[in-house]
C-alpha cells in the first residue's frame, strides 16, 4: 500500500510517467453528460517501452492520440465488440496511457440502469467495457480533451490508500504491478491472468 498525495488538480499532473500518474487518478470523477463515476481501478501502459501497450511498435492511425498531448481520451474496440477508454499521459511525443478499468456511479444512476438494465449494483461500471457503457463513451470520443469535454475528469476527495498488482489479461509484461485500485471497493475487478495461447 502507498499513500496518495494531495491533488489540487489532475490535468497538470498528467505529463508524468504512466505508472506514477495512474494512482493519482483513483478517486477522480469522470463525467459525461448527466452521468459521473468515481474511478476505483486503473491500469498504466508505457507505449514503446511496454510490450503490453497498443503503441509498443510505434504510432499508427489507431494509436496516434496516445503520443500526446496528455489529457486526451484514447478509445479503442476490445475484441471488436466493446469500447474501452484511456487517459493519455506522459510527455508529448512519447506514447503513454492509463486504462480506466472500473468506477462507482456517483451521479446519474437511473440513466446507467437504463443503459445496463441487467447489471447488478457492483457491475454497473466494473470493467473497462462496462465503464464505457455506463458513461456512453464511444469511439467517437477518442481524442476528446478531458479538460473541456464532452468527457471530463475532475479531482475527487483524497483517498489515503491504494494497492497495486499485475495487469489483467496480458500475455506480455503482465507481471508489471501497474494495475492500481482502491481497496475494499466492490467495483474493482477480480484479477485474472491471460489464458495461455494454444499450441500451434
Amino acid at each position: 500500500m502507498a499513500a496518495s498525495p494531495e491533488r489540487p488538480g489532475l490535468l497538470p499532473l498528467l505529463a508524468g510517467r504512466p505508472e506514477e500518474v495512474a494512482p493519482l487518478l483513483l478517486g477522480a470523477v469522470l463525467r459525461h453528460g448527466d452521468v459521473a463515476l468515481r474511478l476505483t481501478e486503473v491500469e498504466a501502459y508505457a507505449g514503446e517501452d511496454d510490450p503490453g501497450s497498443h503503441a509498443y511498435r510505434g504510432p499508427t492511425p489507431r494509436t496516434e492520440v496516445m503520443f500526446g498531448p496528455a489529457g486526451r481520451l484514447y478509445t479503442y474496440f476490445s475484441y471488436g465488440m466493446h469500447v474501452c477508454a484511456n487517459v493519455v499521459v506522459g510527455e508529448e511525443g512519447t506514447a503513454a496511457a492509463v486504462l480506466l478499468r472500473a468506477g462507482e456511479v456517483v451521479e446519474g444512476r437511473d440513466i446507467v440502469r437504463q443503459r445496463r438494465p441487467r447489471s447488478s449494483e457492483r457491475d454497473l461500471a466494473r470493467g473497462p467495457a462496462r465503464l464505457c457503457q455506463a458513461l456512453d463513451i464511444t469511439l467517437e470520443h477518442g481524442g476528446a480533451d478531458l479538460g473541456t469535454g464532452p468527457v471530463t475528469i475532475e479531482p475527487g476527495p483524497v483517498r489515503p490508500r491504494w494497492e497495486s498488482g499485475p495487469r489483467v489479461g496480458l500475455r506480455q509484461a503482465a507481471e508489471r504491478p501497474w494495475r492500481f485500485w482502491l481497496p475494499g471497493e466492490p467495483s474493482v475487478s477480480t484479477y485474472r491472468p491471460a489464458a495461455p495461447r494454444p499450441p500451434r
